[in-house]
């Protein structure tokens, strides 16, 4: 590939030796984020964006339409595809009273306010990875889990809607834009359904989107209402308004719906999705007691990191939990980071959210409140309290009027906020241990990972033991470093497999042949067993003799985790998907076909 040409083609040829002398060549453009573009030089937000958008299209993903007559674009290998079968939440969002605005505006001026809709619309879909399939006048069909799959589509769902009812407030229109959206979850026939004709491409079939039309109707203004479905994939990441059954035109039966009223302030993803008592831990004693050795190690002062990783589902929360649990009984300070797939590129995001919930800051709160909440956070000692402008403006937070202005380059800035989280967190391990975990470092930003690059270095004489926990493909740069203990999670024997099946059928005794399925189609992996003994449960099948579970259809809570693997698999996709048909165990005669 030609970067050179590739800048020249977006009308970005001033960049071309900024790349050169930074070796930006086809295998490393693919990969840049916005903060390197900014480390780059590009500081011009319009260009970066362009810049996004264009690695984007490299990368496979959708592009964002600038105007009403630029369709979304998807790439050549997903324009191929046929039509497929897989579950995908589907989103409709249609503008209020457009019909009124009609009436009283001149048609050029609807045109831009409804131009401007629908680029709001298009940003916000792509932000949270989903894909506007058409768009119907002032309504929009919106995919999420198509032709991309991720393993949170309907959480993703749910952010993109409420973001863009945040969003429309601020477009400037003669009065406020408000929308009405529906969003519902199930498995639906999606692709090219009548090849030669171009405006059946990427149409669906099923009931999840007469449902998700349905639901939008009984939608206030700015308001999302999603189905049961959705709201089973969701645990108590949001907080959410029961609307109990309702009677929807050409659905049979009465329809549970629910309004969306905002995010929860859960601290942990994985407690959000395992509501209730968490399950006894099974089969990470071992690993247990060596996180609970660097603890001690911690706490003499010689502090220490563990890089625990391992694949999605393993475990690697549940351990983190339960040396919560064990460390209840003792004097501790525990800091807890989440990154997410949805904030890759946003520069500290799990810095910031992990303060703005340890001050209490909410999106409600004034200015005012929200420094004074600072100010009290980081009361504990003088170097923390200085640290309060540089912190706010990490929260974009202004400061003018309360604090003198800084006097530094955006460079000098940046390193000591750096240097006051580090001396925070010094501080709050003077007194007492400090436990620092950071979960799912492979969708940490660039600046999270540089933090934590000073942190681990500058915490060896401290008490505190640091957590990071992430998946295989995760090249943890820390790895070797004499204080640094490398932590792998397998998967469980069968006699654990069996010890979790107990625990989630709770009393209820399962055939033999059930478990010995359940068993061989889980390969070990906690999350896996733990969802597809729930469905066997629920399926009325658990209990009887001579029943298989082969023809039970995978979980809803896992459809979207496997299918984001297949999707990534890109090229061998058909192949993962053939051997999956015919099976771990064949014949030997079907070899000769």
């Amino acid at each position: 590939m030609d970067v050179k040409g590739w800048l020249r083609r977006l009308g970005l040829e001033q960049y071309e030796a900024t790349f050169r002398e930074n070796e930006i060549d086809e295998t490393v453009l693919p990969s840049l984020t916005a903060e390197d573009l900014k480390d780059l030089g590009v500081r011009s937000v319009g260009n970066r964006r362009k810049l996004l958008d264009a690695i984007a299209a490299l990368r496979g993903e959708v592009s964002i339409p600038t105007s009403l007559s630029d369709a979304p674009r998807i790439t050549k290998e997903a324009a191929q595809d046929t039509a497929e079968r897989r579950q995908i939440t589907v989103m409709f969002s249609d503008l209020v009273d457009s019909t009124a605005l009609s009436a009283r505006m001149d048609p050029e001026d609807l045109r831009e306010i409804i131009s401007a809709y629908q680029r709001c619309v298009a940003e916000n879909v792509r932000r949270f990875g989903g894909f506007v399939a058409r768009f119907l006048g002032d309504g929009a069909l919106i995919y999420f889990g198509y032709p991309q799959a991720h393993e949170d589509d309907a959480e993703r769902a749910v952010r993109a809607g409420l973001a863009l009812i945040d969003a429309l407030a601020l477009l400037p229109a003669p009065a406020p834009l408000l929308v009405r959206i529906g969003a519902a979850t199930g498995t639906v026939v999606v692709g090219d359904l009548v090849w030669s004709a171009k405006a059946q491409k990427h149409e669906i079939v099923g009931e999840t989107p007469n449902l998700a039309a349905r639901l939008q109707t009984l939608a206030a203004p700015n308001t999302l209402v999603i189905a049961e479905s959705t709201r089973r994939l969701l645990g108590n990441l949001f907080e959410l308004e029961d609307l109990g059954p309702r009677e929807l035109k050409g659905i049979p039966g009465a329809v549970r719906a629910f309004a969306v009223v905002c995010a929860s302030s859960v601290e942990s993803r994985f407690e959000a999705m395992h509501q209730g008592a968490l399950n006894a831990l099974v089969g990470r004693q071992e690993e247990l007691q060596q996180l609970l050795q660097c603890w001690i190690r911690a706490k003499s002062g010689a502090g220490q990191m563990v890089l625990l990783s391992g694949e999605a589902g393993i475990g690697k929360s549940r351990l983190t939990l339960a040396l919560l649990e064990e460390l209840a009984g003792e004097p501790h300070t525990c800091l807890r980071h989440f990154c997410s797939p949805q904030h890759t590129d946003s520069v500290l995001h799990p810095f910031i959210a992990q303060i703005e919930r340890t001050a209490g800051i909410n999106s409600r709160d004034t200015i005012a409140e929200r420094l004074h909440k600072l100010d009290k956070a980081f009361a504990t000692n003088t170097k923390a309290t200085k640290a309060v402008p540089l912190i706010a403006a990490m929260l974009s937070i202004p400061i003018t009027g309360r604090y003198p202005p800084f006097k530094m380059t955006p460079k000098q800035q940046r390193r000591q906020t750096f240097a006051a989280i580090l001396d925070y967190l010094e501080s709050l391990s003077e007194k007492i241990p400090l436990l620092w975990i950071f979960e799912d470092a492979q969708w940490a930003d660039a600046s999270s990972m540089e933090l934590i690059d000073l942190a681990v270095d500058r915490l060896r004489h401290l008490q505190i033991l640091a957590v990071v926990t992430f998946r295989p493909e995760f090249p943890a740069p820390w790895e070797g470093l004499s204080n640094v203990t490398s932590l792998t999670i397998g998967r469980l024997v069968r006699s654990h497999v069996e010890e979790i099946i107990s625990q989630v059928s709770a009393g209820v005794l399962l055939a033999p042949e059930v478990v010995d399925q359940i068993v061989a189609k889980t390969d070990g992996n906690p999350l896996f067993v733990e969802e597809l003994t729930k469905a066997v449960l629920e399926g009325g099948i658990a209990v009887e003799s001579g029943k298989s579970v082969a023809s039970l259809a995978i979980p809803t809570t896992l459809r979207d985790s496997l299918m984001a693997r297949l999707d990534h698999l890109a090229p061998v996709k058909e192949i993962a998907q053939l051997g999956a048909a015919i099976g771990r165990e064949f014949s030997t005669r079907y070899c000769a076909l």
